[in-house]
């Protein structure tokens, strides 16, 4: 105790200044050096190497989570290099206007649809929906307007006019079933009679499509029209229950017209399939549509995860995982939870019930929260009918985000999670829905601890330049009570 009395009374104010600002120094390039290790890794180089290397030799087991699946690599590389910017798709699974937005409105007072929700609704109805040859037939002329026009009640009285002028005008007969309606028999009962204006016209179309590109153009809205009556007499025979035809009509139609795969038919015959409980179908379905050169989606995601975790669910218990390891199919089951998590990070919330649904938009947002809601909103029963499934997702969805790298720069198995997505859900989602957002990354404990400590360093540098007595006093009363 002596001899360190005597060496710290030796220390002079010079000494102390330059072991501060060195500790100051060393502790922040250790920060940076920690900081650009978790932005390019995900993790803590500090905790990785004492759970990779210390901890093995003070007798620990290392419970790290199970490595994500080595998907095709073509995939990956391709998905990346194809950044694509927030484009917004049409919902495959939308309600109808009618029966189901309004009669919503109806009740709460809360308009389900947003202005610009609607707006792009317009623009698909013109793009679908008229032709330039409308100008040649008066009822094809005023359902021009019709679908321009703002107000509900004037495309309601336009579609009227239509069908005074020409009885068989399919398109008045597909505004009244989306808009006029207010049950989905009423909605049934006019699409068939435009599925019966359609077919007719549609024939006479492909009569006469190749005199010139007028009737090619007439023959590509005919076309249009036709799948989207059948489409929708689909849908309203899945919502009345009638669901073995409504799969038989979407799958007659996915053949009669492969090439519009585009509308995402595949995606209601997914959801009429699982609620048959057709799970081998299921299967079929996304054989043929998983595919690197398809856009992916929640519902292609989310489903492949549901049929792994239907394997293990029943008997899935965390305790036992824990202590037995996890076996191939829980492991195959973990890793399509991860990779569907990856893709939109918004669903399972919504289908553990941790945030209220609303009802979906007609447009949506490829991993967007707008497309959670859209799939959670017609698939939480076929989670829920699968015992366990929802359990074995609350257990290992968080630990996605400590599996990828840096999600808004770089993902794992898809191309960054796009930063453009919540400024677009907010206009497709109602306002008094709140917006999900990219659950970000929290820093590691030893990002802040090297943080704290060139903060404090620094700090009793600037001290010891200010007050090199004082703190020399300090120094050696703290070292003489240590």
């Amino acid at each position: 105790l002596l001899t360190v009395t005597v060496f710290l009374s030796t220390l002079t104010p010079k000494f102390y200044f330059a072991l501060t600002v060195t500790s100051s120094f060393i502790s922040g390039l250790i920060f940076v050096f920690e900081w650009w290790h978790f932005r390019k890794y995900g993790t803590s180089f500090i905790e990785q190497v004492s759970v990779s290397h210390l901890r093995p030799l003070i007798g620990g087991v290392e419970n790290s989570p199970p490595a994500p699946a080595a998907f095709s690599a073509g995939e990956n590389e391709t998905s990346r290099q194809n950044m694509p910017e927030c484009k917004v798709w049409r919902n495959p699974l939308n309600l109808f206007r009618g029966a189901e937005y309004s009669r919503y409105m109806w009740v709460t007072g809360k308009e389900p649809l947003t202005y610009y929700d609607m707006n792009l609704s317009a623009q698909d109805h013109q793009n679908f929906f008229t032709c330039d040859t409308d100008a040649l037939r008066p009822s094809d002329t005023v359902m021009q307007k019709a679908w321009r026009e703002r107000n509900p009640q004037a495309r309601i009285k336009a579609a009227h006019q239509a069908l005074e002028l020409n009885n068989d005008c399919a398109t008045a007969y597909v505004l009244l079933a989306e808009e006029e309606a207010t049950t989905i028999v009423d909605a049934e009962r006019y699409f068939k009679q435009a599925l019966k204006a359609g077919e007719m016209i549609y024939r006479k179309s492909q009569n006469c499509h190749s005199q010139s590109p007028q009737h090619e153009a007439q023959l590509r809205r005919d076309t249009n029209v036709l799948v989207y009556v059948k489409r929708r007499l689909a849908m309203c025979a899945r919502k009345l229950g009638r669901i073995r035809e409504a799969v038989k009509m979407m799958r007659d139609l996915m053949k009669e017209f492969p090439l519009l795969s585009m509308l995402n038919i595949h995606e209601n015959l997914l959801e009429a399939l699982l609620e048959l409980q057709a799970y081998a179908d299921v299967q079929a379905v996304l054989a043929k549509y998983d595919d690197i050169s398809l856009p992916k989606s929640a519902a292609i995601c989310y489903t492949a995860a549901l049929l792994k975790a239907r394997a293990v669910s029943e008997r899935f218990s965390p305790e036992t995982a824990s202590k037995r390891g996890l076996s191939t199919a829980e492991i195959n089951a973990v890793e399509a939870i991860h990779r569907a998590v990856e893709f939109n990070p918004h669903v399972p919330k919504y289908l553990l019930e941790m945030k209220s649904l609303v009802l979906p938009p007609e447009h949506i947002l490829k991993r967007g929260d707008s497309e959670a809601v859209a799939y959670a909103f017609f698939h939480l029963q076929h989670w829920k009918r699968i015992e366990g499934a929802l359990n074995l997702l609350h257990c290992t969805w968080e630990g996605t985000f400590r599996m990828i790298p840096y999600p808004l720069e770089k993902g794992h198995l898809f191309y960054p999670y796009p930063s453009c997505t919540e400024t677009a859900d907010r206009e497709l989602l109602p306002t008094f829905h709140e917006v999900s957002v990219y659950p970000q990354k929290e820093l590691p404990f030893f990002i802040h601890f090297t943080a704290g400590l060139c903060s404090f360093s620094a700090m009793l540098a600037l001290l010891t330049h200010q007050f090199p007595e004082l703190m020399v006093v300090f120094a050696k009363a703290v070292s003489i009570v240590s």
